[in-house]
Order: structure tokens, then C-alpha cells, then sequence
């Protein structure tokens, strides 16, 4: 049986606010762009969640939130604090407690960079796949029956895409 996993770092985030909780600060006017941008990609690409992971954060949220409006009305989304600046360790814990076999996570760095790097097999050769930059995107598959099974380095990186890659993109290219 195939697993996937949309793998998603939260679109550009707002820093007008210095005194905002890091949790509260929502999407800025890039990242207001980059969200339905990669939406409308994992539409023409067929990589469609059944389940949306994202942390308790604002931005987060707000990043699906933007992606909905595109996406088929299909996935349910479910906010996981746990997702929030969290670790390979706990985000690899919680992807192995999921049952639907399209799943997509959206978090937060450095955790989201260096759970993509750590669950794949091998790296896809893109120059902005280590530092994961906002709305990065990485569609990774697993042969495995279930998510529970999953482990480090089992990973196969199917796509990989930053907002700067898309046809028209208002975004300085790679």
C-alpha cells in the first residue's frame, strides 16, 4: 500500500507586531499570495489530503485556510498543538498516529526542514530543499501499510516546490 504525505512549511508570516505573541501572527501579503498559489499546484498535480494536519498557530491556520478556498471540500483539517515549533521527533509521532492515506502537515521551521530531511530516502535536487523557505512543499510517499510503520529514511520525495517555481509567480525565481 502507498502513503502520502504533503509535507508544507506555513506560508510568510507578518512581523509588524513585535510585542504579538509568535503564535498569533498571521499570514502577511506574500504569504496571503503563496497559499492559494501552492493550493492551485497540489490541485494540477493531483495531491489532494484527505486530512490536514496544522499547528495551533495562527499562521498555520490561516495557510490552509487560504488553501481551502481551492482545494476540494474533501480534507478535514485538524489543529494539532503539538505541530507547534515542534521537532522531527513529534512530528514524525504525529504522522504515525494518522489512518488516512493522504495526509497533509503544515508547520513550522526548523522542524518541518529537518523532518523532510531526515524522512527521505534521498534529498530531491532543488537549491532551496535544505532550508525549506515558506510554503515549501514536499510530496513524499511511503510504501508501507500504515503510517505507524513509517520511519526515518523510508521517505520517497515525489515533488518538491517553492512559491518562486510556479508558472507566474510574483516571487523572485530560483
Amino acid at each position: 500500500m502507498s502513503l502520502t504525505l504533503v509535507l508544507m512549511r506555513h506560508a510568510k508570516s507578518t512581523w509588524d507586531d513585535p510585542t504579538m505573541d509568535d503564535s498569533q501572527r498571521g499570514l502577511n501579503a506574500r504569504g496571503r499570495i503563496a497559499a492559494p498559489a501552492i493550493a492551485n499546484w497540489l490541485v494540477a498535480k493531483g495531491y489532494l489530503p484527505d486530512t490536514v494536519l496544522v499547528s495551533s498557530a495562527r499562521r498555520t491556520v490561516e495557510t490552509w485556510e487560504r488553501m481551502a478556498a481551492i482545494m476540494p471540500e474533501t480534507a478535514t483539517m485538524e489543529s494539532n498543538p503539538a505541530l507547534y515549533l515542534a521537532s522531527p521527533d513529534i512530528i514524525l509521532n504525529v504522522v504515525k498516529n494518522q489512518t488516512s492515506p493522504v495526509i497533509m502537515l503544515i508547520a513550522h521551521n526548523p522542524g518541518i526542514a529537518e523532518f523532510a530531511e531526515r524522512i527521505l530516502q534521498a534529498k530531491p535536487d532543488h537549491p532551496k530543499f535544505a532550508r525549506h523557505p515558506t510554503a515549501a512543499t514536499t510530496i513524499i510517499e511511503f510504501d508501507a501499510p500504515n503510517w505507524d510503520t513509517i520511519n526515518w529514511q523510508q521517505g520517497r520525495a515525489i515533488d518538491f516546490v517553492v512559491p518562486s517555481d510556479l508558472d507566474d509567480s510574483p516571487f523572485e525565481k530560483t
